[in-house]
C-alpha cells in the first residue's frame, strides 16, 4: 500500500518516540482541535477583543475593520489570537509556532511569511499604527491597547 511505504520513509526520521507520526501526518483530532478553541459553552457571552480599528470575535474566528471583514489567512489569524492572549508580553517564536503548527514541524519561515500577511492586513506601521513589535532574538509582542467586550450575534 502507497501510504504504508511513506509512513515507513517518515519513522526513519522519527526522532521523538512519544510522537506518533501516523497522527501527525494524518492529524485526525485537527479538525476537532479547531472548533473546540472556539466553542463556548451554552449560555455563554462570547468576547471581542478591540484594538485600533479593528475587532476580533474570537468565536467565529473572524477578524473586522469596522463592519468589514478582514482577508486573513487563518494561520495568521491564529498567530494574531496567540498574541492577543497574551498581548503586552514577549511570545517566543517557537511559542507562536507550537500554537499555529501543533505538533507539525515546520520551518520558521512560515512564521515568517504569516507574520508578514498579518501587518499587512492590519496596516501594521503605516499611518501612525502599531500593532506588533519583533523583539530581535526574543520574538513578537502585541503593543496596541486592548479592550475585551461581549457582544451579542
Amino acid at each position: 500500500m502507497r501510504s504504508t511505504a511513506a509512513f515507513e520513509r517518515l519513522e526513519q526520521f522519527h526522532l521523538e518516540p512519544e510522537l506518533d507520526v501516523r497522527r501527525v501526518v494524518q492529524r485526525p483530532d485537527a479538525a476537532r482541535r479547531f472548533f473546540e478553541k472556539r466553542t463556548e459553552p451554552a449560555g455563554a457571552t462570547p468576547t471581542e477583543v478591540s484594538f485600533g480599528p479593528f475587532r476580533l470575535l474570537r468565536t467565529q474566528f473572524l477578524l473586522l475593520e469596522g463592519d468589514k471583514p478582514v482577508p486573513l489567512g487563518s494561520r495568521a489569524l491564529e498567530i494574531l489570537i496567540a498574541l492577543l492572549e497574551r498581548h503586552g508580553e514577549v511570545v517566543s517564536k517557537h511559542d507562536l509556532m507550537a500554537c499555529v503548527w501543533p505538533a507539525v514541524f515546520v520551518e520558521p519561515a512560515n512564521l515568517t511569511v504569516h507574520m508578514s500577511a498579518l501587518r499587512r492586513a492590519l496596516r501594521d506601521g503605516q499611518g501612525g499604527n502599531r500593532f506588533i513589535v519583533n523583539i530581535p532574538g526574543r520574538g513578537y509582542r502585541f503593543v496596541a491597547s486592548v479592550a475585551m467586550s461581549a457582544y451579542e450575534n
